[in-house]
């Protein structure tokens, strides 16, 4: 089997089992982690209705950040988040993290995210 198709695998194994376990709802929703090698985004999602409440990126012109793919520019994310969240009358959610470990740009977002107000 080709390497990039086990590290998929792997991927989409680790991701399942973290998601099985978060479902989120108007009250508790769930916050969607994005990473890639240039950007990082991060939504709010309300996974009865469907719908992302509130959503967060590198990519946002209210960002003003010039390297997208850092721990810095992760914890502005967290902290335009929870700024975003709290307008939109949110404090807890549950983190989702996808297939991505709990180390680096994660782990910074997720620290600035809870410095600037959110609960998980």
């Amino acid at each position: 089997m080709d390497k990039n198709k086990i590290i998929q695998k792997k991927r989409l194994r680790r991701r399942n089992h973290v998601r099985n376990n978060l479902r989120g709802n108007s009250t508790h929703p769930r916050l969607c982690i994005h990473r890639s090698l240039k950007h990082f985004s991060v939504q709010l999602i309300d996974d009865a209705a469907g719908k992302t409440l509130v959503s967060a990126s590198t990519r946002d012109k209210a960002a003003s950040i010039k390297i997208g793919g850092n721990c810095d520019a992760a914890a502005s994310v967290g902290k335009m988040i929870a700024e975003r969240a709290t307008a939109a009358g949110i404090t807890v959610v549950k983190m989702d993290r996808g297939h991505n470990k709990y180390h680096g740009r994660v782990k910074a977002f997720a620290e600035a995210a809870r410095e600037s107000g959110l609960q998980f």
